[in-house]
């Protein structure tokens, strides 16, 4: 680890209690760290649900001025990002309910069916979700069938394998039972195994 990484990483503020007491005391630094640290992250993940660019760019900037205001609620008992896109994730669901109505169902109350079954098992030699997320023109191929899922099921997804949360954090951000996350990710994967199963055009 070079001596600049090394630094950087020392000034991250990574520990829950750390960013909750900098918070409550609206530590201007620690705000440019998080939104150092998180920026790419929290954008991808906006972009993602709103499949639109300028929308993301003004909720990214939307969640930053709510983590500043509302930082005081933050208890530090779970991980920063998840209450990061836990805000996040409010905020979008407010601009669907003005914007786009009828993109709000899919993202509240999708037709789960499927509840507590266990997500798909990739035979052996068979690329996972993460290996696909990661594979660089894959990843590309991946990141288009996302495109065409569910938001409800792309957000498990990406919560899962490019944000690696667990389980219950993501029903944590989801505002979600267990089960419920556990049948989005089953179709999620399910339904992004056959779009990637399709020939190529």
């Amino acid at each position: 680890m070079g001596a600049t990484t090394y630094l950087f990483s020392a000034l991250m503020p990574d520990d829950a209690r750390e960013i909750e007491r900098g918070l409550r005391q609206r530590d201007p630094d620690l705000l440019d760290r998080l939104i150092e640290q998180y920026q790419y992250r929290l954008y991808r993940y906006l972009l993602f649900l709103t499949a639109n660019r300028e929308t993301a760019e003004d909720l990214f900037q939307e969640t930053w001025v709510r983590v500043l205001d509302r930082g005081h609620q933050y208890n530090g008992k779970a991980k920063f990002e998840t209450w990061l896109f836990s805000i996040a994730r409010h905020l979008v669901i407010d601009a669907l309910r003005r914007r786009r109505p009828e993109s709000l169902d899919e993202l509240m109350d999708p037709a789960e069916g499927q509840e507590g079954r266990p997500a798909r098992e990739f035979a052996a030699g068979e690329p996972g979700p993460a290996e696909l997320f990661a594979q660089g023109e894959e990843g590309e191929r991946v990141a288009a069938a996302l495109g065409e899922l569910p938001s409800a099921h792309r957000e498990v997804l990406l919560l899962r394998f490019q944000e690696d949360l667990g389980l219950e954090e993501i029903a944590g951000v989801a505002a979600a039972p267990l089960s419920t996350v556990k049948s989005r990710l089953y179709r999620g994967l399910e339904q992004l195994r056959g779009l990637l199963e399709e020939p190529r055009p």
